[in-house]
């Protein structure tokens, strides 16, 4: 409470004009708001979105609130405006982190701050690039969140830059889960159809959808029904606009959805496509971490994967996909870039209660330990259901699974990584990445070559028998 008071304090508009033509803080606010991020862990978040009983509309609320903004209200306290309440999934008012601190930190301190949250790439800031004007101008039209980021390499004597554009999309669904399937299903097929059609025409070489972007994420839920989302992989609805959208503008997509594997009984996977730049299907992975979280269990609609840890050679790059919750799991990224991964992607459903903290952080480290590019990829929106449902956590039946916080980024091998999009608006974040910082970054820290992979292999050799025994020695005297 003494925490979420001072930031409460600190984003109340205050006179004097920044460094932007907004509003400043004092230095003395830099000090409580830095405190304030402590007291709450480290992390400043807003809390489970409220969302009236208008089922599956994103955060169902509007864009936009007359008079003061003040979101750092629990959910349902009535803003100082007397407007109706709101938790509209934003940072207590603002669309990430870096927003915060870019309104209420001075420039020198934000550059600090930036390069210790953020790492510098090749000595400097994450460089941006321009983005086309026809782009932009479909973006603010469907208030959607765009950004795009430079990534650059030391130049070789050697060896020419080899760049690679990616593009990473975050969505939300905006027809109500009491819809028909039909009418669900393709309302996101077109909104990802106009999103597809921004990425190429800004140059994006290779495309990463969400988890499970054509449907709601209905697995909170435990309800059988939601199968009926699941389809072929050559001819499902979504997989021939995929292909055809990879076709028309020479670009690999990657698109995780319900796979319906009707030569195996017709079980269902959860499946990560890739679209080779031709529209063929290169191969697919499924999902090797299954979550059971409390009572939440995706294992009620599919199983772990098993197809291991591919790696697909595209026209671009070798990218591999560690769909959502195989990112808590160390060895799982491992063997994607022992497989010779250049880019990973990680897209990803998880909402700001259970994971937030957490989402800044496994990606970057991943990239670091495995010396390759990481695409995090989450949802966004807040999406609610008409039957009730537990999720373990001992608090009452609830309509929605909590708040998709969106903030996608890319992470870099040499620890730098991109600002995120936004926690509350559908996004599209366009990076181009000279590949050739992965074997700068090989040559210069050693961490694959210093690998003890033989003594690894041996501990898991052990620990996967059942009379294993743990490598402890104990105090004599105890």
């Amino acid at each position: 409470r003494r925490a979420t008071d001072m930031v409460r304090g600190l984003l109340r508009p205050k006179p004097g004009i920044g460094r932007k033509g907004g509003l400043q803080s004092t230095s003395a606010d830099s000090r409580l708001l830095s405190t304030a991020m402590r007291d709450t862990s480290g992390v400043l978040r807003s809390l489970q979105a409220t969302t009236p009983m208008k089922f599956g509309v994103l955060n169902a609320l509007p864009k936009e609130v007359s008079g003061t903004h003040d979101y750092t209200a629990t959910n349902g306290a009535a803003p100082t405006n007397g407007a109706a309440p709101v938790d509209d999934g934003s940072l207590a008012g603002h669309e990430s982190l870096e927003a915060l601190l870019e309104k209420y930190l001075p420039e020198k301190e934000l550059e600090q701050a930036i390069r210790v949250l953020h790492g510098y790439n090749q000595g400097k800031r994450v460089g941006t690039l321009p983005i086309d004007e026809n782009v932009a101008s479909t973006a603010a039209a469907l208030d959607m969140d765009l950004k795009a980021y430079q990534f650059t390499a030391a130049e070789e004597e050697m060896r020419e830059p080899r760049t690679v554009v990616m593009g990473l999309v975050q969505n939300s669904i905006d027809v109500p889960t009491t819809e028909p399937f039909k009418v669900q299903k393709q309302s996101l097929i077109d909104k990802i159809e106009k999103i597809c059609d921004m990425a190429g025409e800004s140059g994006v070489q290779i495309l990463c959808l969400q988890e499970a972007w054509n449907m709601p994420f209905a697995f909170c839920t435990r309800e059988k029904r939601w199968c009926e989302f699941a389809e072929d992989l050559e001819t499902g609805a979504s997989m021939l606009k995929i292909k055809e959208l990879a076709k028309k503008w020479d670009m690999v997509i990657v698109t995780t959805i319900l796979e319906r594997d009707d030569v195996h009984s017709s079980t269902v996977w959860n499946t990560a496509v890739v679209v080779g730049h031709n529209g063929n299907v290169i191969g697919k992975h499924r999902k090797n971490h299954i979550p059971r979280v409390n009572d939440f269990n995706e294992s009620t609609y599919y199983m772990e994967g098993n197809t291991g840890h591919p790696v697909f050679e595209t026209k671009y790059a070798k990218i591999g996909v560690n769909i959502c919750y195989g990112r808590h799991h160390t060895l799982n990224w491992m063997g994607f870039g022992l497989n010779g991964a250049e880019i990973v992607f990680n897209p990803s459903a998880t909402v700001g209660e259970l994971s937030e903290p957490m989402w800044a952080i496994e990606a970057r480290n991943a990239a670091i330990n495995n010396t390759y590019f990481v695409g995090a990829i989450n949802r966004v929106g807040t999406e609610t259901f008409e039957n009730e449902f537990t999720s373990g956590d001992e608090k009452p039946a609830h309509h929605d699974f909590g708040h998709f916080y969106g903030s996608s980024y890319v992470a870099s091998p040499d620890a730098s990584r991109t600002p995120a999009l936004a926690r509350n608006k559908d996004g599209l974040m366009i990076v181009e990445c000279d590949l050739n910082i992965i074997q700068q970054v090989r040559d210069r820290w050693g961490i694959q070559m210093t690998g003890r992979h033989d003594m690894y292999a041996k501990l898991l050799a052990r620990y996967i028998q059942h009379d294993f025994e743990p490598q402890i020695i104990r105090d004599p005297q105890l």
